[in-house]
């Protein structure tokens, strides 16, 4: 409860000395308010994607609905098989909790969802499958959804045929499907209120913007292949209880690149990295930009943009808080940096090269329509006193009508000092204090504190006085001068608040007007931000740009570098790789273990990653062909920790790439057949192998690492150029192995293991017990048990039935003799002798 009040006391020398007190509400600190402001501008709406989709005749249409931006993203229709791959991986990237779609359906869908619903409930990308009825989804019934919604980002002031034109330029109306899968989710949405669920039910759920994405140009990579390659790791975070998840980014590829100054920018960057391409003209968009700003005179206005998109911040949750009229006090300063700074970016791209397609772009799109939000919430919005009382207020002359109020209630406590001095002329003089006091909603009231008195109900009657309530041992009553003070000045706070919240109301309509912008702002802006960061690290690590060459059937890279091992080596040797047209298709390595092989193979994959997400990378030059698919068949750590078994695992992610493998995919192979009989895993090594060989031009690029030297020695793959063979260079110096992790031509001539088992620690007699098996192996004689070890162990077997023999108590009428020398003796005999 908030007053405006003055106590005159008795024994006080005039109204001077009496204590005023004046003010608002008091609450509970807003957390967008003050220090934590910036803090609220990077909360995320939580991951909520709601997906819709139609497949007809070999084509599919869907739309999605984001929760986290309030838009909706649709893809124009496009051809996919019948077992619906197109689909499937649209799944795997957006990880929707719902899939809505008609009831009605092609056969071949109902086999796809019937599939999707039987997966298991652990799996977090099963989602909630939803059916409507067909006439919901129907082609003219959507159309009317789509143009009499209501979104924000089209102005008032546009008439219906303007609206349909305006519509019609975002979203591909002659895309059937498309059209009907967005009626659909329109539908949806609204019979589930999604984000609405408890405003009034004449509150629409809103819609910030229609994005277009496509599938069209990825690159295939699956989930093992990020696990392996390292280019996502999550780990435990030391102090669980500051963040919601209790995980952050480990070592990874995402996590040095990840320099990003905007959340926004983090989520694109993540985007590239889950959705790399093929499209050359935009990868090279990508590093036109990365390459300006590598230059060293350019270093100073990286490091400016930089700091102006530190203020960029969530816009699309500061809009979707404005649509439902929950907009906090915080926001309107989040949205005034954001705004002005993306003015500063605007100005800095204009002196920049106009070639350059992103510096294009935000110098021409970020209109005058973001100086005229600024410039509307600057004159407007009276910061200081909006954070001191938690709640919008606007600056002086702003509103005469306003002013006038703020100026009564700012003299309120003089003159009530005045009235409270009368009052207490009139009553009994036992009462040796009062006060009046101005409360929001009630209004004026007298306050007096409690005498001793008065004890019982009754005793608060005082003439001429209305009694209203007791509270903190002071009586509140209304008198005859109370009443004259509402009727004179009535409820001023609430006037006061009512008409600068119709301000405010006016003023979130004339930035949702101009949505469309700022929804620009942050996608422009956040492209700066990732490559600005692609661009500190190139610069840092010593990356270079890579070429695209359309005609390579293959990669060629010189003197490449693994990302992520260069940084934890104190010495790195970086290698060179060569592969395409139809020579040395299929890479053979061998080596010792430790001497690199591994490090090799996730090196080629990173850096061929790395040039499809449109970042530089770590060799002094690389030209990429037309990669279409990256698989890798590599040990990861998760899978040792769950306990799987290694074969399964090797035959589920090389059944993956036998299937799927095009002639433009690169394929990576480590120690395949680990885990199960060497005989077995040869064989199976041999005849993957001998598949793709016999694709001739169409086998694709395979790297495989092994320590099956009888791969080579038994002569189990064929002869021809598509097949090369290299080993990790090493050297005998003594009784030591000296590893030069360099890549050569050839075949190693031995796996080296007892080098490597002595690296490791293990006993010399260990060591040389196997060097022995080995031998006897390679000449084909027999392995007999050492003597010395198996003395031993029989004269471990003998003391132990000694002692057996030395326990038996003879005159146990429960002992049976035959029972121990079957059980006991006999099989002791057998292992002595």
């Amino acid at each position: 409860m908030a007053a405006s009040a003055v106590t005159p006391g008795r024994t006080q020398q005039g109204p001077d000395s009496g204590q005023v007190s004046a003010g608002a509400p008091s609450s509970a600190p807003d957390p967008g308010c003050g220090a934590t402001a910036e803090d609220d501008a990077d909360e995320e709406e939580p991951a909520e994607i709601h997906l819709c989709v139609l497949w007809n005749s070999g084509f599919l249409g869907l739309a999605y609905y984001d929760v986290s931006d309030s838009t909706i993203h649709f893809m124009p229709d496009a051809p996919d098989q019948e077992n619906l791959k197109l689909l499937q991986r649209v799944l795997d990237e957006i990880n929707p909790k719902s899939l809505v779609t008609s009831a009605k359906q092609d056969e071949s869908m109902t086999r796809f969802l019937g599939k999707l619903a039987s997966q298991e409930r652990r799996q977090p990308k099963r989602p909630e499958i939803v059916f409507l009825p067909s006439v919901d989804f129907g082609l003219e019934i959507s159309k009317q959804r789509l143009l009499s919604g209501n979104y924000s980002f089209i102005p008032d002031s546009m008439t219906d045929a303007e609206k349909i034109l305006f519509l019609s330029s975002i979203i591909p109306f002659d895309c059937l499907l498309t059209v009907r899968a967005l009626g659909g989710l329109l539908k949806f949405l609204g019979r589930r209120r999604i984000g609405v669920e408890l405003e009034d039910y004449n509150v629409s759920v809103p819609i910030l913007g229609f994005k277009k994405f496509t599938l069209t140009h990825l690159v295939n990579i699956d989930q093992d292949t990020y696990s392996v390659l390292q280019i996502f790791k999550s780990e435990s975070h030391p102090s669980v209880y500051k963040v919601a998840s209790g995980v952050k980014e480990g070592l990874s590829l995402f996590g040095i690149l990840n320099r990003c100054r905007c959340k926004w920018g983090e989520k694109l960057l993540r985007l590239w990295f889950t959705r790399p391409t093929q499209d050359l003209g935009e990868l090279n968009s990508r590093l036109d930009v990365i390459q300006f700003f590598m230059l060293s005179q350019n270093l100073e206005m990286a490091q400016m943009l930089h700091r102006l998109l530190s203020h960029i911040k969530n816009v699309p949750l500061i809009l979707k808080r404005m649509k439902l009229s929950h907009t906090k006090v915080s926001d309107w300063q989040i949205l005034y940096k954001t705004v002005y700074s993306a003015l500063g970016l605007r100005d800095a791209c204009r002196s920049l090269p106009q070639s350059i397609q992103l510096f294009h772009d935000i110098a021409h799109e970020f209109s005058d329509d973001l100086h005229h939000i600024a410039s509307l919430i600057g004159k407007v919005v009276d910061f200081e006193s909006s954070l001191a009382q938690n709640r919008f207020t606007v600056l002086p002359n702003i509103d005469p009508e306003i002013d006038k109020k703020k100026r009564k209630l700012m003299g309120l406590p003089s003159f009530l000092t005045e009235v409270a001095w009368k009052e207490l002329e009139n009553l009994d003089s036992r009462v040796p204090s009062c006060s009046v006091i101005y409360i929001p909603l009630i209004g004026f009231l007298l306050s007096i504190p409690r005498l001793p008195t008065m004890v019982e109900a009754s005793d608060f009657e005082i003439e001429g006085l209305d009694f209203m309530f007791l509270s903190e041992e002071k009586l509140h009553y209304r008198s005859a001068r109370t009443k004259e003070l509402d009727a004179l000045l009535g409820d001023l706070h609430c006037d006061i608040r009512d008409q600068e919240s119709l301000l405010m109301y006016q003023l979130q309509c004339q930035v949702l007007a101009r949505a469309t912008v700022l929804t620009r702002v942050l996608d422009l802006a956040s492209r700066l931000d990732v490559l600005l960061a692609l661009a500190s690290a190139a610069r840092d690590y010593g990356y270079s740009r890579p070429r695209y060459s359309p005609q390579l059937l293959g990669v060629r890279i010189q003197n490449g570098r693994h990302p992520l091992m260069e940084l934890c080596a104190r010495i790195f040797v970086p290698n060179s790789t060569e592969c395409g047209e139809d020579k040395g298709r299929v890479k053979v390595i061998t080596g010792p273990n430790s001497s690199g092989k591994s490090i090799y193979l996730k090196q080629v994959g990173l850096i061929t990653f790395m040039a499809l997400v449109g970042s530089f990378v770590p060799a002094e030059e690389a030209e990429i062909g037309a990669v279409d698919a990256i698989f890798t068949r590599i040990h990861s750590c998760e899978s040792v920790s769950l306990g799987l078994s290694t074969f399964m695992i090797d035959l589920n992610q090389v059944a993956k790439a036998v299937n799927n493998a095009t002639q433009h995919s690169l394929v990576l192979i480590d120690e395949f057949g680990k885990g199960t009989n060497t005989v077995d895993g040869l064989a199976l090594l041999a005849a993957v192998l001998r598949y793709w060989l016999a694709l001739g031009p169409m086998c694709p690029h395979v790297f495989v690492a092994t320590n099956f030297l009888s791969l080579v020695a038994l002569q189990l793959l064929p002869q021809g150029p598509l097949v090369h063979y290299l080993a990790m260079e090493t050297c005998e110096d003594g009784d030591d192995l000296v590893f030069f992790y360099q890549v050569c031509q050839g075949v190693a001539s031995a796996t080296h293991a007892s080098h490597t088992a002595t690296q490791a620690g293990l006993p010399d007699k260990l060591i040389a017990r196997g060097k022995e098996v080995s031998d006897l192996i390679l000449s084909g004689k027999p392995i007999k048990p050492i003597k010395a070890l198996l003395k031993e162990k029989q004269m471990v077997t003998c003391q132990t039935l000694v002692d057996k023999f030395l326990k038996l108590d003879l005159e146990d009428p429960s002992l049976d003799l035959d029972i121990f020398m079957s059980q006991e003796v006999l099989p002791a005999a057998a292992a002595i002798l």
